[in-house]
């Protein structure tokens, strides 16, 4: 069979990816600031939603203001399931510029070659960027996509309070997104999400593709200790209910919990704060996240009963109170085998060196394999850093996995002039 030559444009891809990475740019940190539904982040939206339009795409908007750009083929009449590929374009604070937005735009690169070649799908091509994927203002992160799926209502998504008191439906009416399509409306046939490693291995491993076959699970808590506010020089350790020692405790013992699955699982907190935060004051509460994680199911769980169990028995030995609210729980994800398979063919394909690889980090695909058969594909990350404005990968290496994900794509569809 005589394969249909597509040509990607990889000088315009890096082209756009500066130029939405320019965007919420602080020239003194060196990072880009975008956070979901933030005006920075409405002018992502725009220019995002400005670059589809120039493909002649059909843009539409859901009700959480997850974006998708449609390539409808001439036999879709509005009901076929389309081959969807995306991402997100919200960042973290001072983040870097490729997570997400390098989804998004490699596919409109992929499209972008459609139209040169003057190629037809006969199934409809879609490129999705969803709403709140990082989850710094609200909680939880991947939201659009995880709406979109139906793991989380609309209502309870737009009831949304924010880290500065906003409320999620509110801002995404202020910046023009709130739109009219109900949410889970475009159900993909099959989806693919390009994304930087965000990881150490296929940097250190000098290999270029990363076929994607599973996901941890991640759960995210909120601990809150409350103890007794006393002066830090005249109390003795054996009277103390010290909510910063417990919480340091707790941090102490997760350590141990991470050490003892022999690397399986990871354990993280990364915010903490205590009250009344003054030298020379025994702290009467500590409020911290933690953040586990692991690719088995039962090992995340029993990491989350370890941790249970010794708050529990700490705040009985201490004689303090706490409490834990679960922020966010999602099992691990195993992607679409067939798919899988597709993206190590095209790498052969094409000569890139690929091996097998779990994610570390959540995406918007683990939400989207609810519903549809999903994959992801990463390129390396230089040192494995992300979430940073030293996050980097060569320009050649952001072409050749766009180029991996436009194999990929030809092989799923079929085409006609």
């Amino acid at each position: 069979m005589h394969e249909p030559e597509l040509k990607l444009d990889g000088a315009k891809l890096l082209t756009q990816l500066r130029e939405l990475g320019e965007i919420g740019l602080d020239q003194e940190l060196g990072g880009r600031t975008r956070i979901a539904l933030t005006d920075d982040e409405k002018a992502g939206r725009d220019l995002v939603c400005r670059w589809m339009r120039e493909l002649d795409l059909e843009v539409r908007i859901d009700r959480i203001g997850n974006i998708f750009g449609i390539l409808r083929s001439p036999s879709d009449d509005g009901s076929q399931a389309p081959l969807m590929l995306g991402s997100h374009i919200d960042t973290v604070t001072n983040a870097g510029a490729l997570d997400g937005c390098y989804g998004v735009l490699a596919g409109l690169a992929v499209i972008r070659a459609f139209r040169a070649a003057r190629l037809i799908p006969t199934r409809s091509l879609c490129i999705a960027a969803f709403t709140n994927e990082e989850g710094v203002r609200y909680q939880p992160d991947m939201m659009g996509s995880l709406v979109h799926a139906g793991g989380l209502t609309l209502e309870a998504a737009l009831a949304s309070i924010g880290t500065d008191a906003s409320r999620l439906g509110e801002e995404l009416a202020r910046i023009g997104y709130a739109g009219d399509l109900e949410p889970g409306s475009i159900v993909p046939h099959e989806y693919l999400e390009l994304h930087i490693e965000q990881g150490p291995i296929l940097a250190a491993e000098n290999t270029l593709i990363g076929v994607v076959e599973n996901l941890q699970g991640i759960s995210w808590q909120q601990i809150t200790i409350q103890g007794s506010a006393n002066h830090a020089g005249t109390t003795p350790t054996r009277l103390r209910h010290d909510a910063g020692w417990v919480a340091s405790a707790v941090v102490h013992h997760l350590r141990e919990i991470a050490e003892d699955s022999g690397g399986s699982t990871l354990a993280t907190v990364g915010c903490m704060r205590f009250e009344p935060n003054v030298i020379n004051v025994i702290p009467r509460k500590a409020t911290f996240t933690v953040d586990l994680r692991d690719p088995d199911e039962g090992r995340l769980q029993a990491a989350e009963q370890r941790l249970a169990d010794f708050l529990v028995r700490t705040a009985e030995a201490e004689g303090v109170g706490i409490h834990s609210e679960q922020l966010a729980r999602f099992e691990p994800v195993t992607f679409d085998a067939q798919l899988a398979d597709e993206i190590e063919t095209s790498a052969s394909r094409l000569g890139l060196t690929h091996r097998r690889i779990t994610s570390g980090a959540g995406h918007d695909a683990q939400m989207i394999a609810r519903i549809a058969p999903a994959a992801m594909i990463f390129v390396p990350s230089q040192d494995g850093i992300s979430h940073n404005p030293r996050e980097h990968t060569d320009d050649d290496q952001l072409i050749k996995g766009a180029e991996v994900l436009q194999d990929v794509v030809l092989q799923r569809l079929d085409v006609t002039r």
